[in-house]
């Protein structure tokens, strides 16, 4: 079932310094958290409360980012090199140029969503199918949808529509819309609108049956209540 929400009217997009400082904000944002969080991942909150306490800075010696970032930048090359024009094609060139046909390089391919369009792509199979595999629904899309956003500010359908062309090559379903409601929000955030305007021009770029979408109404219900609330209304228990 299609989205029945209209994307809310965005801000007139501000100067180009402005737009600037929200770009290197949202993808430094996206870079640090990344980097913050790396220590911590697969942990129980309760084991992470009894290592750090409440993370707010680098637990790392030597902190870095992980594939979330260095997907980011992927996309952010895409975009770089074909803007507005990109298409399923230049995507999967890119997989295989950049990662897939490479036996080193800058992107390492490591999360589960990766691997999988990776050995596919090695295979021989082709967008679309080269998303046909277990983690096709799973946040890979959504973690690297940020420059969609940049790139498209204030214009939250066009960033949905570049991140879903994105996608195409290695997600499917709501591992798409993950990332079109990532992209959008983004869009929406770029132009300086309100958090729930955020939410709604996210929600608005997918299906309102999906349980993406059904995962943003139920955090933002919750949202009043705290991060422990948010996190029991949306957070699997076990990874699928």
């Amino acid at each position: 079932m299609a989205s029945t929400a209209c994307i809310p009217p965005v801000p007139a997009s501000q100067g180009a310094a402005g737009l600037r400082d929200r770009a290197r904000g949202a993808l430094l944002g996206l870079a640090v958290g990344d980097a913050l969080g790396a220590p911590a991942e697969n942990m129980k909150p309760s084991e992470i409360r009894a290592r750090w306490g409440r993370i707010t800075g680098y637990v790392a010696d030597r902190p870095a980012g992980t594939d979330d970032t260095e997907y980011a930048i992927f996309s952010g090359l895409l975009l770089a090199r074909h803007g507005a024009g990109l298409t399923q094609a230049h995507v999967e060139r890119a997989w295989h140029e950049w990662i897939a046909d490479r036996e080193e390089g800058p992107f390492r391919g490591a999360g589960f969503s990766e691997r999988g369009t990776l050995e596919n792509l090695r295979r021989g199979l082709a967008a679309p199918i080269s998303a046909q595999h277990r983690h096709a629904w799973s946040d890979g899309l959504a973690m690297r949808a940020a420059p969609h956003g940049v790139f498209a500010a204030g214009r939250p359908a066009e960033a949905a529509r570049l991140a879903a062309i994105d996608g195409s090559v290695s997600h499917e379903g709501e591992g798409i819309y993950g990332g079109q409601a990532v992209a959008a929000g983004v869009a929406a955030a770029m132009a300086g609108a309100s958090t729930v305007a955020v939410v709604a021009s996210a929600l608005a770029v997918i299906p309102d049956d999906s349980w993406t979408a059904r995962c943003l109404r139920r955090a933002m219900t919750a949202a009043h209540r705290g991060e422990r609330a948010v996190r029991s209304a949306v957070v699997i228990g076990g990874y699928p």
